[in-house]
């Protein structure tokens, strides 16, 4: 099993989309009248706080021309781990078809969760405090981020990101030298899913739907009222013999235009539909 080729990109789709999140904070600077003065979008790179702040500490000429420019973020995947709390059946599938219309089956993805860390380094502490504010309000406390898991089958789920806790530290301890940095680090928890290798299904279209309603949610006394059936079927004569009949619905394949044949059925007995059987006992 282990060996079959195949990268879905979701990781790496999960941390771009997260650094996205956070690509577009601007901070402003006004003077005593109460105008804007300045407007800076802050920069966000991949990374290690320690790399930023190493560049800082090891600058000891303040008067250079280029300096790292500050207030900045940074953040980078600190940790993934298996979340057994959303675990689902390991043979459980389902169907699917890729940009082709051709049908593919899918086994049920595993979840893991992601971990981030977010790090905002200023050198003033209203300038920081103008970054916290444009991020926190969003995440009580997670925020429902859409990612495009799987391209070739359309497969998108909203993945939550979690605000999880929020540190403060500031380095005001040194001479006069000494560049001030503050820093406020953010966790967070990404909850997504990964998927395994996507196969070629040989069932083709799902020729039938059936759904039986009951009277309440107690399984055990419950008594089916309603069973809803649907079944696909032909806008155009696929055997070519003038008519469009039940014959033609059994060649529909993944991808053709058709439509569906709904129905409604009511019941007073008391009896069950059986899969394996397939008929009510």
């Amino acid at each position: 099993m282990l060996g079959t080729y195949y990268y879905h990109e979701i990781i790496r789709k999960t941390i771009i989309s997260f650094g996205t999140l956070f690509n577009d904070i601007h901070i402003r600077h006004q003077d005593g009248a109460g105008k804007d003065v300045s407007d800076m979008k802050v920069p966000l790179a991949y990374g290690p706080s320690q790399k930023f702040l190493a560049r800082i500490q090891q600058q000891a000429d303040l008067n250079k021309a280029v300096q790292i420019t500050m207030p900045r973020m940074s953040f980078e995947m600190t940790s993934i781990q298996y979340d057994s709390t959303r675990k689902s059946s390991l043979v459980q599938t389902y169907k699917t078809c890729d940009d082709g219309g051709r049908a593919k089956k899918v086994f049920m993805p595993v979840p893991y969760n992601i971990g981030f860390e977010l790090n905002i380094l200023s050198k003033l502490n209203d300038d920081a405090l103008q970054i916290i504010e444009q991020i926190l309000p969003y995440f009580q406390p997670h925020f429902n981020l859409t990612v495009d898991l799987i391209d070739s089958i359309g497969e998108k789920r909203d993945i939550p990101i979690i605000l999880e806790s929020i540190g403060f530290q500031d380095d005001y301890e040194g001479n006069f030298d000494t560049r001030r940095s503050l820093i406020y680090t953010l966790q967070f928890m990404a909850k997504t899913y990964l998927f395994g290798p996507i196969a070629d299904s040989s069932d083709g279209l799902i020729r039938k739907v059936q759904v039986d309603m009951y009277t309440s949610t107690d399984v055990k006394t419950a008594k089916r009222e309603m069973r809803y059936t649907v079944t696909p079927t032909a806008k155009e004569d696929k055997n070519n013999d003038g008519v469009i009949n039940e014959q033609d619905h059994k060649l529909l394949m993944p991808g053709d235009n058709f439509g569906f044949d709904e129905e409604w059925e009511f019941f007073s007995d008391s009896k069950e539909y059986s899969p394996a059987r397939k008929t009510d006992i």
